[in-house]
Formats: structure tokens, C-alpha cells, sequence
């Protein structure tokens, strides 16, 4: 289920003061049911190679033309991603945060962990179209006696051309991969 952007800023999440200069371009509530200390656990199956996790072909199919495209284009060059081409997030937290586990980088997907605290994980990715951050938060559910995870994703385009792409994309991401997302989410946290 989507939530209102407004809904996720409202949240005392630490990410709004180390980027503020990024856009929050999605806010999903997300498929795990759970107690309050089980965001360790939605972090480690995030941070899994994913295979155990099953996908719709057209997901796999709609990533491996954008991976494809990106080794073409030179959109995922070295010299596009963090460290580069932008500087990390990691440079702009605060002592505590730095000091504090700094979580895992995922292996499917080229994200690199910024930090993690007990309700809340970002990683970052850059490329030649945009710096992102995936943030996932660890909130009560409605009834106030569970818990479950919040994937917000927070853009910086890269100009005109990163603008463009992130629009180009909407229709696909709402239609393909974050369905298909969500659902292999759930299915990861269920059998897990």
C-alpha cells in the first residue's frame, strides 16, 4: 500500500536532517507484520542475494533491460556512483550516527549501507541519472499492537537527464516493479 509522502515526513526519521536536499518520490507501507525489535531481521532479508526470494518475469525481464542499457550508456560507469560522481551520505551524519552500526550492503542491487539504527536502515546508490537513498523505517501498525516496515525512496536527479529518466520510469515502477516488490517482499518475510 502506498502512503502519502506527508504521512512519512511527519515521521521523526534521522534521514530527514542528512538529506533534505532529496526528494521523496515513494513511500510504501511493506508486507511485515511484526514485533518491535524486527527491523534487524526486514534489514538482513533485504540485504540477502535474493535468491530464495521469487520474482515475476517481467520484473527480471525490465531489470536486465535497464542493467543492460546502463552498461551501454555508461549510466553505471565507476565513475558515476558514490564516492565520484557525488559524495556519500555518510559524510553528512552526525557523530552518533557515524559511530553507530553503519548495517549491510546489499548484494542483488548495487546499494551501500549509510546506517542503521532500530527503526530505521538507509542504503544509497548513485549513477549517472541519479544519487538515491532507500530508507527503510520500522513503525506501529494501525492497531498500535504490531509493527511493520516503510520503504521510503528519496531522489537527487542528475540534472535535466536524471529528471527525465525518473519520469520516463514512473509508469514502470508503479506498474512492474513495485508491485512485484512488494510481493516478493512478503513472500521473503513469511518464509522467513
Amino acid at each position: 500500500m502506498r502512503i502519502r509522502r506527508s504521512e512519512y515526513r511527519a515521521q521523526p526519521w534521522r534521514i530527514h536532517a542528512i538529506a533534505p536536499d532529496f526528494t521523496v518520490e515513494d513511500v510504501w507501507q511493506l508486507p511485515t507484520p511484526g514485533g518491535r525489535d524486527d527491523l534487524a531481521r526486514l534489514v538482513r532479508q533485504f540485504a540477502s542475494d535474493g535468491k530464495e526470494q521469487r520474482t515475476s518475469a517481467a520484473y527480471r525481464t525490465l531489470f536486465a533491460i535497464r542493467w543492460r542499457l546502463g552498461a551501454l550508456l555508461h549510466w553505471d560507469d565507476p565513475d558515476t556512483g558514490i564516492g565520484v560522481r557525488v559524495p556519500t551520505l555518510r559524510d553528512r551524519l552526525p557523530a552518533d550516527l557515524l559511530a553507530g552500526p553503519r548495517g549491510p550492503d546489499l548484494t542483488a542491487v548495487p546499494f551501500t549501507s549509510v546506517y542503521e539504527t532500530d527503526t530505521e536502515w538507509v542504503a544509497e546508490m548513485a549513477n549517472r541519472t541519479v544519487h538515491a537513498a532507500m530508507h527503510i523505517g520500522w513503525v506501529p501498525d494501525a492497531s498500535g499492537t504490531g509493527y511493520h516496515g516503510q520503504m521510503a525512496v528519496l531522489v537527487k536527479p542528475n540534472g535535466l537527464f536524471g529528471r527525465l529518466y525518473m519520469a520516463a520510469i514512473l509508469p514502470f515502477r508503479y506498474t512492474l516493479v513495485y508491485p512485484a516488490l512488494l510481493r516478493s517482499i512478503g513472500r521473503g518475510w513469511v518464509s522467513g
